[in-house]
């Protein structure tokens, strides 16, 4: 293996961890925190329209 496959792989690797720390730092701001926090009591709220099964079982 030539050593310009090592310094590819090397360079690859290191773009690779700067664009997670990139979407990590990005994900962390402040300014995504009213959002998270909507989306993440999603799961717990009521569903109002009523789904077709509910429909049927009301019949």
């Amino acid at each position: 293996m030539s050593p310009f496959w090592g310094h590819l792989a090397g360079v690859m690797i290191v773009l690779m961890m700067v664009s997670f720390i990139g979407i990590w730092i990005w994900a962390w701001r402040k300014y995504h925190k009213p959002v998270f926090d909507r989306m993440a009591s999603l799961p717990m709220q009521d569903d109002d329209i009523p789904t077709a099964t509910t429909q049927e079982k009301a019949r």
